[in-house]
């Protein structure tokens, strides 16, 4: 459970650089779309030379006829964050860009674990757990004050 732990922040440790670097590449391409266009780009190629260096099947057959439409949103939904982060970033700086998108994912989390959706394990809320979701949220509060 530690090793997941530490690899999921490794993942939030990355996120505020990836926002800086996307804003970057913005700040010279001059369009979000560009430079969100770009980061999705060489994110295939990257993910594309790992695919082929680990010989992983790609069953893009079965996996058009096996799932819902719904199920491939998940890119958009990716292209959509990047997207956001790419002109919120030099707006709202760093620490809040976060704060404020890991309230947003706290809230909606808790609410997919509540219910059980899209494939989540049921974690009944509780008032510790609102309470931690609340705490979140004045975080968000107290970083974006000068």
């Amino acid at each position: 459970m530690i090793l997941y732990l530490l690899l999921a922040i490794a993942a939030g440790v990355i996120l505020p650089v990836q926002a800086g670097v996307n804003a970057q590449l913005r700040t010279v391409l001059g369009s979000p779309v560009a430079a969100a266009l770009i980061s999705f780009l060489v994110g295939i190629a990257g993910l594309a030379t790992v695919a082929v260096l680990l010989r992983t099947p790609l069953p893009l057959a079965r996996a058009w006829s096996e799932t819902s439409p719904w199920q491939w949103a998940g890119g958009l939904i990716g292209a959509v964050y990047v997207l956001a982060a790419v002109v919120l970033a030099p707006k709202l700086g760093a620490g809040t860009l976060v704060a404020a998108v890991v309230a947003g994912q706290m809230v909606t989390s808790l609410l997919l674990d509540h219910y059980g959706l899209i494939g989540f394990p049921v974690h009944s809320l509780s008032l510790v757990r609102v309470l931690g979701a609340a705490l979140v949220i004045a975080g968000v509060i107290l970083i974006q004050r000068p």
